[in-house]
C-alpha cells in the first residue's frame, strides 16, 4: 500500500510538473502545436522505455478490447483542454478543477461499475469528501480576494 501510495504521489506531482512546462511551451507556439509536442514526446519516451524494460514483448496486446484503443485520443483533449483550461483559469485552479472532476468521475465510474470495474458501493462519506474539495477550492479561489476600496 506504501508503494502505491508513493506511486500516486509521484503521479501527481509528476502531472503538476508537465502542466507547468506544457504552459511554458504554449506561450511560444499554440495550443495544438503544444499538444502535438507533449504527446510526441511520449510516444519517444514510452517506446524507449517500453523496449529496455519490455523488449520483444511491448506490443503484445492480446484480448484487448477493440475500444480501449481510443486511450490515445482521449490524451488529445486532456493535453488540449488543460493547456486552455490553464491559460484561462491560472495553473493552481485548473488543476484544482480538473483534479476533483477526475476523483469525481472515478466515484462515479467505481459506483457505478463501469468499463469493466468492479462495482464499489457509493458511501455518504465518499460524496462529502467531494464535497469538501469542491469547497476548498471555492475557498482557495473567492477567499484570496483583497477588498478594493475607491
Amino acid at each position: 500500500m506504501i508503494q502505491g501510495l508513493l506511486l500516486a504521489i509521484l503521479a501527481g506531482s509528476l502531472v503538476s510538473l508537465q502542466t507547468i512546462f506544457n504552459s511554458k511551451v504554449n506561450e511560444h507556439t499554440g495550443s495544438w502545436s503544444t499538444t502535438t509536442l507533449v504527446l510526441f514526446m511520449g510516444f519517444a519516451a514510452s517506446l524507449l522505455f517500453g523496449i529496455i524494460f519490455e523488449g520483444g514483448g511491448l506490443f503484445t496486446l492480446s484480448h484487448m478490447k477493440p475500444w480501449y484503443w481510443i486511450s490515445g485520443a482521449i490524451g488529445v483533449g486532456v493535453v488540449i483542454c488543460l493547456t486552455l483550461s490553464i491559460r484561462m483559469l491560472g495553473p493552481t485552479y485548473a488543476v484544482s478543477v480538473v483534479l476533483t472532476a477526475q476523483l469525481g468521475c472515478a466515484l462515479l465510474w467505481d459506483s457505478l461499475g463501469l468499463m469493466g470495474l468492479d462495482k464499489v458501493p457509493f458511501t455518504s462519506q465518499q460524496l462529502i469528501g467531494v464535497l469538501v474539495i469542491i469547497g476548498g477550492i471555492l475557498v482557495f479561489k473567492l477567499g484570496g480576494r483583497e477588498r478594493q476600496t475607491a
